[in-house]
């Protein structure tokens, strides 16, 4: 059974998160602050985190940041009432995976973390599968049968990070911070001119197609 360690120094809180786990066939493992956290991972095994950013001894940012240290591949789910975009920016820079405001949405919570346990999974053997489609990391190449189409770095990885959350919207913002970097000097216009050339690649394939929504970004959705 998947293990999820819930760090958070509300008691209540903790509590509540394991108790929506739980209904969700996860088993649970809590902790009050960082201090405590770490000691449960030397002695137990964790398949995710979901940590409090506010905490005293030790706060998220540096508890996410000893723990990527520690455990490179460990996915890490931040939890906060801070709203602000700098707020986001600091979590990932520590090394978070994913990112909610308080007060926690507890369907969007178990769903934000089935889809981190899913890219773990992923990132172990390096290939996404879309249907007949295999998107292999480590060639970057994307294969369809007989078909295969080797892709420049930036474009592969725009487009696996699109299809390993089918149905998802993310930001021009949020594909330049992840695929180019918070310190890129990239513009916006350059997910949009990656985004027609894998439009154009890709425009008569079974499996997906990338859609623009209007005002927000894009997202990859998986045809029937």
């Amino acid at each position: 059974m998947i293990r999820i360690l819930v760090v958070d120094d509300e008691a209540n809180i903790r509590k509540l998160i394991c108790a929506v786990l739980k209904q969700n066939g996860f088993e649970t493992l809590q902790a009050e602050d960082g201090v405590a956290a770490l000691d449960v991972m030397d002695k137990e095994h964790v398949d995710l985190v979901v940590i409090d950013l506010m905490m005293p001894r030790m706060d998220g940012y540096t508890l996410t940041r000893q723990l990527r240290c520690a455990w490179p591949a460990l996915p890490i789910l931040m939890l906060t009432a801070r709203q602000e975009p700098r707020d986001r920016h600091q979590g990932f820079i520590a090394g978070t995976d994913d990112y909610m405001t308080k007060p926690i949405d507890k369907q969007e919570m178990v769903l934000r973390i089935k889809a981190l346990l899913r890219r773990a999974q992923i990132a172990g053997d390096r290939k996404l599968y879309v249907g007949d489609t295999v998107l292999d990391y480590d060639a970057l190449t994307v294969m369809h049968g007989q078909d295969a189409v080797q892709l420049p770095p930036k474009e592969f990885q725009l487009l696996f990070k699109l299809l390993s959350y089918p149905g998802t919207t993310f930001t021009r913002m949020q594909l330049m911070d992840e695929i180019w970097g918070l310190d890129s000097e990239a513009e916006e216009r350059t997910v949009n001119e990656h985004i027609y050339r894998l439009r154009e690649r890709f425009r008569d394939w079974p499996e997906f197609e990338l859609v623009t929504v209007r005002g927000l970004g894009y997202r990859a959705v998986k045809k029937a």
